[in-house]
C-alpha cells in the first residue's frame, strides 16, 4: 500500500468510526451530559484520568471546562480537574503506594459525592483508572468510561460508557476526543441557555 493510500485508509476508518459512534452512542452522550449537569449545578466537578496520551486528553478536556472550550462562547469557569496534572503527586503516589494507585489515591482527596469522573483508556485494562473508577463509585462519584479495545475490566466500573468500537489506539484517541467535545460542548450550551445561580 502507498503512503497516499495508507493516509486516506486512517482518514477514512477514522471518519466511518466516528459516523458510527454518533448513532450507537446519542444517547449515552446525552445522559452523560445530564450527569454533568446535574453535578456542576449541584456544586459538584468534572475530574478526568487517563495515562499517555489519555493523560494528555484528561488535561485538554478539564481545561475546556476551566478556561474555555469555544471561542464564541463567555461564560464563567467551570469546576474541572484532571488527576494526570500534577508531576509532584504522581510520583509522590507511584513512590509510596505504587503506580496503580497514582489516580485513586488523590481521587479519595479531592472527590466528592456528586462528582463526574471520566476514566479515559483506549483498551479498558489500565489499572490504575480501573482502580479510581472503583474507588468512585464507592464515593458516590458517577462514572464514565472512554474506553476502547473490549473495554475490561474498566467497563464494569462505569455507570456510563462511551465505547469505541476498535483497537487501535491511534484510532480510539481521536473518537475520545471527538466525544468529549461533543459531550462538553453539549453540556456548554446547557449551562450558558440557564446558568448556574
Amino acid at each position: 500500500m502507498s503512503e497516499g493510500a495508507r493516509f486516506a485508509a486512517m482518514m477514512n476508518k477514522s471518519a466511518d468510526l466516528k459516523r458510527r459512534i454518533a448513532v450507537e452512542l446519542a444517547d449515552t452522550v446525552l445522559a452523560v451530559v445530564g450527569v454533568c449537569e446535574t453535578s456542576l449545578r449541584g456544586g459538584g466537578k468534572l475530574m478526568f484520568c487517563g495515562n499517555g496520551g489519555s493523560a494528555g486528553d484528561a488535561m485538554h478536556l478539564a481545561t475546556e471546562m476551566l478556561i474555555r472550550l469555544r471561542g464564541s462562547v463567555e461564560r464563567p469557569s467551570f469546576p474541572a480537574l484532571a488527576l494526570t496534572q500534577d508531576p509532584t503527586m504522581l510520583t509522590g503516589a507511584g513512590n509510596d503506594y505504587g503506580y496503580e494507585r497514582v489516580f485513586e489515591r488523590p481521587l479519595r482527596g479531592l472527590g466528592r459525592r456528586g462528582d463526574v469522573l471520566f476514566g479515559i483508556t483506549t483498551s479498558g485494562r489500565s489499572p490504575n483508572v480501573v482502580l479510581a473508577l472503583k474507588a468512585a463509585r464507592e464515593m458516590g462519584i458517577s462514572t464514565v468510561g472512554l474506553l476502547g479495545g473490549a473495554g475490561t475490566p474498566a467497563l464494569e466500573h462505569c455507570d456510563h460508557i462511551l465505547m469505541v468500537p476498535d483497537s487501535e489506539t491511534a484510532r480510539v484517541q481521536e473518537c475520545h476526543i471527538a466525544l468529549g467535545h461533543a459531550v462538553l460542548e453539549l453540556l456548554e450550551d446547557r449551562l450558558v441557555a440557564r446558568p448556574i445561580a
